[in-house]
Order: C-alpha cells, then structure tokens, then sequence
C-alpha cells in the first residue's frame, strides 16, 4: 500500500475516519476471523469512539493499560476467545501466571491488572498475553523460557514451534490485511469488513 494512502488515513482530521482505518489495517486477520483477538495502541482520546464503531457486531474489546494519551486495548469475540482460551495447552500455560479457573471477564480483568503493571514498570508486556492473541502455546512458551531470543522466525509473532504452519498463517493474515484495507478504502464499514 502506498505511503500516501496510510498517511491520509492514519493522520486524517476526522478522527473516526483514522481510528476505523488503524483498526482494519491493524486487527485486519481478527476482523476476517482468521484470529481469535487482536491488540492495538490507540489514542486516548479515540477510546470512546470503539462503541460506535463496533456497534451491531459480535465484537468486544477491553482496555488493557491507559497512559500518556495511549491505550492500549485488545478485541475479542467472547465466545471463541473463551474456547481457545480453554484448549488443554493455553489452558495449562495461562494456569501458570493466576488465570485458572476464572471466568473470561475475570481473566480479561487480571490481564488488564498485568498489562497495566508492567506498562507502569516499563516492563513491556505480561509474557502470557500471547496465549490470549491466539499465538501457539508452544511459541508462547518458548518466548518466555528463551527470553525472546533464538526463534526460528518473526512475523505476527516469534516462532518457537512449528515454522511450516506459521509461515502460512502469516500469509493468511497478509491477505486478510490487504482484503480489509482495500474494502476500507472502498467504503466498508468496520461492521461490513468483520465476518
């Protein structure tokens, strides 16, 4: 995509216009359900905005951390973030870090309680929140036991595991990200570009 083109919608006065653009450039492989959830570093000011434009789909977001004019907010569809979150594997790993046997709104609150620590601390991120953007428990946790060094591979994340089925996946999630961005610019709604 031309530098112009992300620069007009990504810098555009009309607000509303920008943060519906970053979110189809941005959550595009959730927004096709190729992903369970998403993640993105928004302007504060643009928070309130999510409403309206999430409105009339099955799309949930929560606010993970807030701090100098930026929040940081992860999407979600309730139902199959839950199920993921329950595979046997991610089950176990987030069962290490306090997330065992609680209810989606409670883990979602204990992440957003993380996030919000580690952002304070400048610690980066809670290492478990890859387990909730839908990442392989095994690349999960070979981020964490290899300090984020010694993967195989970068892309959406670092792979640790399987480099056939991510690289893929990576290029499942480009396609996805040029379909949304182009029906965007067409016209779409963030409501007509989530399946």
């Amino acid at each position: 995509m031309p530098a112009e083109v992300l620069s007009y919608f990504l810098k555009n006065h009309d607000q509303r216009l920008s943060l519906a653009f970053q979110v189809a450039l941005q959550c595009a492989p959730f927004l096709k359900g190729l992903k369970v959830s998403c993640v993105i570093s928004l302007k504060a000011v643009l928070y309130e905005g999510l409403e309206e434009l999430f409105r009339g789909t099955d799309i949930a977001y929560h606010r993970l951390s807030c701090s100098e004019g930026k929040c940081l907010v992860l999407f979600y569809r309730p139902g199959e973030l839950e199920r993921y979150l329950n595979c046997p594997k991610i089950r176990s790993l987030i069962r290490e870090y306090g997330y065992g046997g609680l209810s989606l709104g409670k883990m979602l609150d204990r992440l957003r309680s993380r996030t919000d620590d580690f952002v304070k601390r400048e610690l980066g991120f809670p290492h478990e929140i890859g387990a909730f953007l839908g990442y392989p428990a095994d690349d999960v946790r070979g981020f964490i036991e290899n300090e984020g060094r010694k993967y195989l591979m970068i892309g959406y994340w670092k792979v640790y595991g399987d480099l056939a089925n991510a690289r893929m996946i990576f290029k499942e999630y480009d396609r996805a990200k040029a379909c949304a961005v182009n029906e965007f610019i067409t016209g779409k709604s963030i409501r007509e570009i989530a399946v």
